[in-house]
């Protein structure tokens, strides 16, 4: 009993090999995933939805209901992710082992760890690129170094870290939320139906690809909770209504200021509008720490005796190296690929795990390879392609090429993250009918 009680009062434990707390109440997770919601790329990404590539621009009013129907399947979609690691207490990428074996797993951690520590190094910039645009300018470095400090502290005291955000940083986003969301709704706005709904399915993928794209890093906090249905709801509520404020916060902006000057100007011009950015990127740090736990926990997949307090400083110093010498802005398609991998993934995870038979899931390091697993995520990732190849030059260039080989031409209304899911599930559901004898 006495250890039951370590375990429940203790940070995460340094390895693999130790108890796993279960510490988190719902209202944890859902702050959580609020403050992961609502994101400076979030104001910048609402574009996205209202000018699809591809087509031509959605209506406001297109674009707000776009926003709603993605977020929304996006977030139920990040909610079942995160139920594995409630009811396992295995990270992420150890849930995988019961999906693709122990070997194969390997795949997807060295895929999630290259696109963890991008996104983590982009976070970096992005704070520092908000930092100058709400204190008028200074030294970029400066901002990282500052960032970077807070994130390996965060990542450090994970759990710690989580109820410092429930308990101060939440209030104070939905306070700026709020405010920002009135200044531009009451500015003389253009008609709202203006536009187009022919590229809806086109801006409906890209706010659901944001909120997948958390689907990798889901258990790693969800090994926490108190319940499975706190891990569920979490992310299905909390993530949904703030993702879908921040969006529509962007659209106000960009539909009343359009694209001119930087991408930040239209916050900072409003009255004290400054100080209420100022809240949004302070609390950016909570995606670079996110990004930077989760490489933690994908290496410890690799080498599980690995002390993530070690990994957590290592990581950390090395996304502070690689926002100090590079452009990431030049990498972004690239992460944007890599990311697009693990929606057929979870699209495969949810029909063997919720379908087939999670009580016997085997999360050990004997796990057998289970190759029809594999093989159904590979169709999935090319049905993704087919739809949307991406904009990574030679990658987009073979897909463009073998769709039109193949004789396909993706319609306007068809979602690459739908269909490449739909279809790794039901090519995994098939597949799972024929296992292995040490699978049984």
């Amino acid at each position: 009993m006495a250890g039951h009680t370590d375990s429940m009062t203790h940070e995460v434990a340094p390895t693999l090999e130790g108890p796993t707390p279960k510490t988190l109440r719902a209202g944890d997770q859902g702050a959580f995933w609020v403050n992961l919601a609502v994101s400076l790329l979030g104001f910048t990404g609402a574009s996205a939805v209202l000018m699809p590539a591809g087509s031509a621009p959605l209506s406001p009013i297109a674009a707000l209901v776009a926003t709603i129907v993605g977020t929304v399947l996006g977030s139920v979609m990040l909610g079942l992710s995160a139920v594995p690691g409630a009811r396992t207490g295995a990270p992420s990428m150890v849930v995988l082992r019961g999906l693709f074996g122990a070997r194969l797993s390997v795949l997807p951690t060295v895929l999630n760890i290259l696109q963890m520590i991008g996104w983590g190094t982009f976070e970096l910039l992005a704070i520092a690129s908000g930092a100058r645009a709400v204190f008028g300018g200074g030294p970029q470095l400066l901002y990282v170094l500052i960032a970077a400090a807070l994130t390996i502290t965060m990542t450090i005291w994970p759990l710690g870290a989580l109820r410092v955000l429930r308990k101060y940083v939440t209030v104070a986003v939905g306070i700026a939320l709020v405010y920002l969301f009135v200044q531009f709704a009451i500015r003389p706005m253009p008609a709202l139906t203006t536009g187009s709904w022919h590229g809806f399915w086109l801006g409906a993928d890209a706010a659901l690809a944001v909120a997948v794209s958390f689907i990798p890093m889901a258990s790693d906090f969800s090994r926490h909770s108190r319940t499975v249905k706190g891990a569920l709801g979490a992310p299905v509520i909390g993530y949904s209504i703030a993702q879908i404020a921040c969006y529509a916060v962007g659209l106000l902006a960009l539909v009343q200021m359009g694209n001119s000057g930087g991408e930040y100007d239209p916050y900072v011009a409003i009255p004290l509008g400054a100080v209420f950015l100022g809240v949004i990127v302070l609390r950016e740090v909570d995606q670079s720490f996110a990004n930077v736990y989760s490489t933690v926990m994908s290496v410890q997949n690799l080498f599980p005796r690995a002390d993530r307090r070690i990994l957590s400083i290592a990581i950390g110093l090395l996304c502070t190296v690689l926002a100090a010498v590079l452009d990431i802005g030049q990498y972004t398609d690239f992460l944007s690929l890599i990311g697009s991998v693990f929606v057929p993934m979870f699209g495969v995870l949810a029909a063997d795990y919720f379908l087939r038979g999670w009580r016997s899931w085997n999360t050990s390091t004997d796990a057998p390879s289970r190759w029809g697993m594999l093989l159904a995520w590979l169709l999935g990732l090319a049905t993704y392609q087919l739809i949307n190849p991406g904009a990574v030059g030679w990658w987009s260039r073979f897909w463009t090429w073998f769709g039109h080989a193949i004789g396909f031409s993706p319609a306007s209304w068809m979602s690459a993250s739908l269909f490449s899911f739909l279809i790794a599930g039901l090519a995994a559901f098939a597949f799972g009918r024929i296992r292995s004898p040490r699978h049984r």
